[in-house]
């Protein structure tokens, strides 16, 4: 350990909602914000303590931080904030949550503040936190008691004993999209949803489902005559499209976490209302819904907007020649024909972002901001449903 940080143990819990996701992701946000973790105990089932609710999940974890105490405080705060917890009502002293974080050590600190108290004053109470905590550290001292956690959970008077739960949790990064099935990146030519896709596919365990466009004889014809190759190139994106789709969601690579694509197939329609006769779109719009009826959707839908000039210089610099014809009018209708479709079809596992600004293809700190977006909003869409 670094000289110039600090040991700190934390005591979480959850009895909301899908209680192990909440749980990891929180791990997940601790490491990112208040530094590395070095283990993790068994997740403990144990009753609500103090009110009527649900079963807690509860589990102990320590990592290493150069924030101060209440800097680790107020960023705790700013997590279970982030996961959807919701304030106590007024007088109340315990209440359902979908999260709660609870610093119970920093270093061997004895800390006494009006909004601070460590090591935390109850801990040597309650076995829900004493057992999971001696699994990861069971020779710290408390500073006060003059005990080793061990100890404390021999002599504690708590007579209700955790149960252990079957799952655990994970320390990998790429846990921290769990809950995502199907993660679609959408956006215009040029808009840099392929890179994305096949970051995250590497980062986060995805399998990854690219369009495939290269070889479609009928894509360099379609940019030198469009009203002539219009209805061949659709119908062609659309049989390739539905046999790619249904192959990879047939067959989930084992070991994946979940599905990452670069399109959704509901592009197929944002493009033929562009390039299509009206009676031809009509046509492919019937052979679309026959073909996708039963599709299902991707339950997270990430839409990168880019402005016009912003993705002519990006489809310049990576020099296809059959792209050398797309022109800013075609590129505006496109971002026409997605708006009217993002607006026209909400859903709450949407994400627009904006990101004409950045470049997440060079710059990582780019690339962690979307990231990051990405798994906050999952967070957020992510529905209450009981796992007890």
């Amino acid at each position: 350990m670094n000289p110039q940080t600090q040991r700190v143990y934390f005591s979480l819990g959850s009895n909301l909602g899908d209680r192990s996701i909440w749980l990891q992701r929180a791990l997940y946000q601790i490491g990112q914000e208040i530094g590395p973790i070095g283990a993790v105990s068994g997740l403990y089932q144990t009753p609500a303590y103090g009110f009527e609710g649900p079963d807690f999940l509860n589990c102990c974890l320590w990592a290493d931080t150069s924030l101060g105490p209440v800097e680790v405080l107020e960023t705790t705060q700013k997590i279970q904030t982030t996961l959807a917890r919701t304030p106590k009502a007024p007088g109340a002293t315990y209440a359902s949550r979908t999260i709660d974080i609870d610093l119970i050590f920093y270093g061997d600190i004895v800390w006494q503040q009006p909004e601070l108290t460590i090591p935390h004053p109850r801990m040597h109470e309650r076995l829900f936190v004493l057992v999971p905590l001696a699994e990861i550290a069971p020779e710290v001292m408390h500073p006060k008691l003059k005990r080793s956690v061990a100890e404390l959970s021999h002599i504690c008077a708590d007579q209700i004993l955790p149960k252990k739960w079957g799952e655990r949790l994970h320390l990998e990064e790429r846990l921290a999209y769990t809950g995502i099935r199907h993660l679609a990146i959408e956006g215009n030519i040029g808009s840099g949803k392929t890179s994305l896709a096949s970051a995250i596919a590497r980062d986060f365990n995805a399998a990854l489902m690219l369009e495939q466009f290269a070889d479609n004889p009928f894509l360099p014809q379609f940019y030198e005559e469009p009203e002539v190759y219009a209805f061949a190139l659709e119908m062609s994106f659309l049989a390739e499209r539905y046999q790619q789709f249904n192959d990879q969601m047939a067959q989930k690579e084992l070991f994946k976490d979940f599905v990452v694509s670069d399109y959704d197939i509901h592009k197929s329609l944002i493009f033929a209302q562009i390039t299509l006769r009206e009676e031809e779109y009509k046509l492919y719009r019937r052979f679309f819904q026959m073909m996708y009826a039963q599709a299902p959707a991707p339950d997270t839908y990430v839409f990168l907007h880019q402005n016009t000039d912003r993705l002519l210089s990006q489809i310049e610099e990576r020099g296809r020649t059959y792209e050398r014809g797309i022109g800013a009018e075609y590129l505006e209708k496109i971002n026409q024909s997605y708006h009217r479709f993002l607006t026209s079809t909400p859903t709450p596992g949407r994400l627009i972002l904006d990101v004409s600004e950045i470049d997440f293809v060079h710059r990582e700190e780019d690339y962690r901001w979307i990231t990051q977006k990405i798994f906050d909003h999952v967070i957020r869409s992510t529905p209450f449903q009981s796992s007890i």
